[in-house]
């Protein structure tokens, strides 16, 4: 108690020189985010704008919400906040899934040699730049040499134009994802089942429950709180999706199923030069998220009792 009232006593000064190493650390991570992320957010302002580079923030002429109602009354709008959804919920319910059930696999390995190839194997594909991958999905698909195509044939099937077929897009999207990061993923879900008690396991062994048994009722129970704080996370960002993925994939013959809001904020921002627009868009994606990101939060902690905040 004593130790206490003598911290309660200390200046905010005090408080600073006392951790002045640690704040020295964090300092840096400080600067990034107030440079990158909050920095640029004072840009906003550019939405309710008619943006002019040549006149400035101060100097463009205020539009109020037209931006916003240009957007909203394009032909594009409803397209590409379809696909950014669509996209999305492909990846919520197939890419979420996937390195948790990497993860519990590879927690029955029990050769430890197996184990750390595997899981070294399946991080790999995560340093592969997109150009790349991208780069290698288009040989494996391409109609004349690809070898997918080559085993269609095989099959007697006929020729698929995996690239120029829009209805492809999203599938291919989602699965060379799943395959590019899921090991990289799985990371945290290892790290969680490092964490539970092997004394369930083994009490779980004597009462005969099977491998199966035991990783349906202790493995994934006892990460149930990673669980959800990941989902929480994965659904607050259901309107945002990289356009770098999609440029290299999309191309004018799949624009009906590739053209998302990142891809569209880039397109009209960045080459076509209209800077509000561009910024009522990226408002409109933010802000949507973010509802997004508290009502699975509310419905995490109604059904759950568990929440990110």
């Amino acid at each position: 108690m004593m130790e206490t009232a003598t911290e309660k006593k200390k200046t905010f000064g005090q408080k600073v020189y006392e951790n002045r190493y640690l704040l020295i650390i964090f300092l840096p991570v400080l600067i990034y985010y107030l440079i990158f992320a909050y920095g640029p957010m004072l840009g906003l302002v550019t939405a309710f704008q008619n943006y002019s580079p040549f006149l400035g923030i101060t100097g463009s002429k205020w539009v109020g919400f037209k931006n916003f109602t240009t957007f909203f009354n394009s032909e594009f709008a409803f397209r590409v906040v379809r696909n950014t959804l669509s996209i999305n919920a492909l990846q919520l319910i197939f890419g979420f899934p996937a390195p948790i059930i990497f993860a519990v696999l590879l927690n029955e390995i029990k050769f430890s040699k197996i184990k750390g190839f595997i899981q070294t194997v399946s991080y790999l594909p995560n340093f592969i730049s997109l150009v790349v991958v991208v780069g290698i999905m288009q040989d494996l698909l391409a109609v004349d040499y690809g070898i997918v195509n080559r085993i269609i044939l095989a099959f007697g099937g006929e020729q698929i134009r995996f690239m120029n077929e829009g209805t492809w897009f999203q599938p291919l999207f989602t699965i060379s994802g799943i395959w590019q990061y899921a090991g990289w993923n799985a990371i945290i879900f290892i790290a969680a089942i490092a964490g539970i008690d092997q004394e369930l396991y083994e009490s779980a062994s004597l009462d005969g429950a099977s491998r199966f048994q035991k990783a349906m009722k202790i493995t994934i129970p006892c990460i149930s709180d990673t669980i959800i704080i990941l989902l929480i996370l994965q659904i607050g960002r259901m309107m945002s999706l990289g356009f770098e993925k999609v440029i290299l994939m999309y191309n004018t013959s799949t624009y009906e199923y590739a053209d998302v809001i990142s891809s569209y904020v880039y397109r009209i921002g960045m080459v076509n030069g209209n800077y509000s627009l561009g910024a009522a868009v990226g408002l409109f994606n933010s802000v949507f998220n973010c509802v997004l990101l508290v009502a699975a939060n509310s419905m995490a902690k109604k059904f759950s009792g568990k929440g990110l905040f």
